[in-house]
């Protein structure tokens, strides 16, 4: 088997950690932010369990924002709470010469941030349409809920690798495709047990990552 040339991220819960919203995702600290987060919660509930249905849900989320000014959002969401040991792991990953990125059902204004500031080769996420300076109550949806793992092989494909090539970190139910088919698999503070089960590795520490791809 050849060895990882790839790390792809999840971004929610995994590289950012945002606190008080449901799982930590970028999702749940735009809707708070935009001051929209208790029909936000509505649309969770109603969704919940219809990973088919997402694309519905990311649109319904998307009218609710419909005039806002990003600036009004930006501001409460950045920086971006990264998780422990989050850029050092980076930059010791890149020092392997590594392509790194981001496949993520979370929102693009903060994974394109993410990748910016971290150094990241790419990201892929779902987008809050801006038109001018504020939310146009528009969406592209770009990985849905039940189809990271069909992202993830369109982004190896665009890259040339296989997906033996590929190290994947992600911490919820929606990685477990995609964690079970890369090379190496990481669960990152796994939501569900389900995910650990998944993954070749767990941990709860970020900075373990680099170990588990190149063992001393």
């Amino acid at each position: 088997m050849k060895g990882i040339r790839a790390v792809f991220f999840d971004l929610d819960g995994t590289l950012v950690r945002y606190h008080g919203v449901a799982y930590e995702s970028s999702w749940g600290a735009i809707g708070l932010a935009a001051g929209v987060s208790a029909e936000w919660d509505s649309l969770l509930e109603r969704y919940r369990g219809q990973p088919d249905r997402y694309p519905d849900w990311v649109r319904e989320n998307a009218r609710l924002l419909r005039g806002i000014p990003v600036r009004k959002v930006a501001e409460k969401i950045f920086p971006p709470p990264y998780a422990p040991g989050v850029p050092e792991t980076i930059a010791a990953l890149k020092q392997k010469g590594l392509i790194l990125g981001i496949v993520s059902s979370g929102v693009s204004l903060v994974a394109e941030r993410v990748k910016d500031e971290l150094g990241l080769d790419f990201s892929v996420a779902n987008e809050l349409v801006v038109v001018g300076e504020t939310f146009s109550g528009e969406a592209v949806v770009r990985v849905g809920l039940a189809d990271k793992l069909l992202a993830v092989r369109r982004e190896a494909q665009r890259l040339g690798l296989h997906l033996r090539e590929i190290a994947f970190v992600g911490d919820h139910l929606n990685d477990i495709p995609v964690l079970r088919r890369v090379g190496k698999g990481i669960a990152y503070a796994p939501k569900d047990p389900a995910v650990a089960k998944a993954a070749r590795f767990m941990t709860e520490d970020f900075r373990e990552i680099p170990g588990f791809l190149f063992p001393s």
